[in-house]
């Protein structure tokens, strides 16, 4: 029984919004575990601005746009009326989710890397940029400048414009707060450095460091990796592909190796 159910009766944090949380959930369900989702991280579309005006009006100038989430695909086409139409550049994605999400909006994914990572990213797009090569980068406020200067240094010329803005709602807080005070979480679960920026938060208001000595810490790719480090916590799960189906399965198997 155990075995057919390794997360069996273990309350896992679930760090997503209700509208992206359901296939995580359903995951540690699966499993045996019991999702406790808590949104570490929630995003809202900045209001439309003249820079953001001006991209999406000369959108058929640009060679390449660039999403970096599904969370980029579904802010951008909300800037869209209904039924209107614009003529898009070839299209780079990073993510299969990010490229399941872009097809739904009708549009297919040009370009896919290897791996779910800015830096594999970068490497493997360099060669369709050429100097002068026009490339449009929506993002949020809180979004890394690694892959806008390292193709700029390419020679592209590369256009960021910011989309939405990341924050964490304030029921998350107390939410989280009370269940780490009374140790009701078993496994924490990040799938960005924001996410660990924003619990860490929580925890430093109200002294809980104690608190995470007792949970098992899963983490999706090496950025999320580094900031987990920086606060000088254990990372006991980090897949070597990024997706939460590979991050639930490395912790099944060290759950499996610490025999609990």
């Amino acid at each position: 029984m155990i075995k057919s159910l390794p997360l069996l009766d273990k309350k896992v944090l679930v760090p997503r919004g209700k509208d992206q949380a359901k296939s995580f959930s359903d995951l540690v369900e699966r499993y045996g575990g019991i999702p406790v989702e808590i949104p570490l991280i929630a995003f809202r579309p900045i209001e439309k601005n003249t820079r953001l005006h001006d991209c999406l009006k000369t959108l058929d100038t640009y060679d390449w746009i660039i999403f970096t989430s599904n969370v980029t695909v579904e802010t951008f086409f909300s800037f869209f009326e209904e039924g209107a139409s614009s003529r898009f550049p070839k299209i780079a994605v990073i993510g299969k989710k990010t490229a399941e999400v872009l097809k739904e909006k009708g549009h297919q994914a040009e370009f896919v890397p290897s791996a779910y990572v800015a830096e594999t990213f970068v490497e493997e797009f360099l060669p369709f940029v050429e100097c002068g090569t026009r490339v449009l980068l929506p993002k949020g406020n809180l979004a890394r400048e690694y892959i806008a200067s390292s193709l700029t240094e390419a020679g592209a010329a590369v256009d960021e414009v910011v989309i939405y803005e990341t924050y964490m709602p304030e029921e998350s807080r107390v939410k989280l707060a009370q269940m780490l005070t009374n140790d009701q979480l078993d496994i924490l679960t990040f799938t960005s450095p924001s996410t660990v920026d924003h619990l860490m938060e929580v925890v430093q208001d109200h002294s809980l460091e104690e608190q995470l000595r007792n949970c098992v810490i899963g983490c999706i790719g090496p950025i999320t990796e580094k900031k987990l480090q920086d606060y000088g916590l254990p990372i006991h799960a980090s897949p070597e592909e990024y997706t939460v189906k590979e991050m639930m399965k490395s912790l099944i198997t060290y759950l499996e190796k610490i025999g609990e």
